[in-house]
């Protein structure tokens, strides 16, 4: 096995990061430096990642001198860790607890890229170590397990004791592609297969693997809902995001961002199933309705933003009528649909039914945040939160823009 865990102590369980104590005296066995008053000027600073916790309230900034992390709404810092000995390329959260997972980064860092560190805030040190024979390139944290992704290979962790659960091959991955459910009545996986285009699907919880082929070429984006039985996916050609049942594999839903070739930065689904966000090198965030409704509920009640995240259940790959509702016209599609028998899918795609415009040059994120907004992340260190209107669609509105770090060299 290319892997070796460590634990400094038993793992604690987590506390919320809004009641975090005066750190511990004791030395941890990795040389952070306790918080400043004078935080490093923000001009000295790189942005090297961002990522969002598992509810998308807040997200997570990896510097080239420690780790920010930022609560989105209302925006503000909650809190920074400046070290003396180099920056963090990745800085995974769970949810709002004081565990962070995170792995070195940056050019002067001495934090090394094939090591793991399980960070506990609220005793200021390190509770746990991976160290593997190659570098890192996600990690993924739910409340009972620990993902590790490299290129080739996934690593699958208890979080109570480090034990290794799983280890599942994958195509060359060198994104760190991977995803979790948060429900805790699931336990979902989804990362890359062994051939380009097909997804990994692990129930973990009924110990059913599933493989569905996805795209014609190889996985850029994909993302599950909370309770991970949808999946959504995206290709390198970046012109189609499809929306799969991960319990049969049947394509439940295709959308299309744009005719010409782009790069997906993310894919983001809302609580209740009904929206869907892409943002991609061409500088516009598209959002998208879906027809993936709520079993056994009323459609009128799913209009509603922030309801609970199981939105299909269980039995539902054996009854996909229920899955789908039907068409109401929400996304644009071509005039020329009614000859879908013959013309190529292209006319008869479904088109984002709102936008909003971004720098083209800059690598954002998005989520949804509360009463039909969107908040992005850009590695330029802007923040924004926009509006689009439910009925109408079309040009999203700003409602905020802040610049809370200077611009990495991505």
């Amino acid at each position: 096995m290319s892997s070796t865990v460590s634990t400094s102590r038993e793992v604690l369980p987590p506390m919320r990061l809004g009641t975090l104590e005066p750190p511990h005296s004791q030395q941890s066995p990795v040389a952070f430096v306790q918080p400043q008053v004078n935080f490093t000027n923000d001009d000295e600073t790189e942005l090297l990642s961002v990522a969002w916790n598992q509810d998308y309230g807040c997200f997570a900034a990896g510097t080239s001198s420690g780790f920010r992390i930022y609560n989105c709404e209302p925006f503000k810092e909650t809190f920074r860790r400046e070290l003396k000995n180099g920056g963090f390329g990745i800085v995974e959260m769970l949810f709002r607890c004081n565990i962070l997972a995170l792995v070195g980064g940056g050019a002067n860092s001495q934090y090394p890229p094939n090591k793991v560190m399980i960070w506990d805030d609220h005793q200021s040190r390190c509770i746990g170590e991976f160290s593997f024979r190659s570098d890192v390139r996600s990690v993924k944290l739910r409340r009972d397990r620990i993902v590790v992704v490299l290129e080739r290979k996934i690593y699958v962790y208890n979080f109570l004791d480090l034990k290794l659960l799983h280890q599942i091959e994958t195509l060359s991955n060198p994104k760190g592609l991977c995803c979790l459910s948060h429900h805790p009545n699931t336990s979902v996986l989804a990362c890359p297969g062994l051939h380009g285009g097909q997804v990994r699907i692990e129930h973990f919880g009924l110990k059913v693997t599933k493989f569905i082929s996805a795209h014609d070429s190889h996985i850029a984006c994909l993302t599950l809902t909370m309770d991970g039985l949808l999946l959504a996916t995206a290709s390198v050609k970046g012109t189609l995001i499809r929306i799969f049942n991960t319990m049969d594999g049947t394509r439940l839903q295709e959308v299309r961002r744009g005719a010409d070739r782009a790069e997906i930065y993310s894919i983001a689904l809302s609580p209740n199933v009904q929206w869907l966000a892409v943002s991609s090198d061409k500088g516009t965030l598209h959002i998208f309705s879906l027809r993936v409704r709520v079993v056994g509920e009323d459609t009128s009640n799913h209009q509603t933003f922030g309801q609970g995240p199981g939105m299909v259940h269980q039995n539902s790959s054996s009854s996909l009528d229920a899955l789908i509702s039907p068409n109401t016209g929400a996304n644009p599609s071509s005039s020329l649909s009614f000859m879908r028998g013959v013309l190529p899918k292209y006319f008869s795609s479904e088109w984002s039914f709102a936008q909003f415009h971004l720098p083209e040059a800059t690598r954002y994120i998005a989520a949804f945040g509360a009463r039909n907004t969107v908040v992005i992340v850009g590695m330029d260190g802007s923040f924004y939160r926009c509006s689009f209107d439910p009925v109408n669609g079309g040009e999203m509105v700003q409602q905020e823009y802040i610049r809370f770090l200077k611009a990495g060299k991505h």
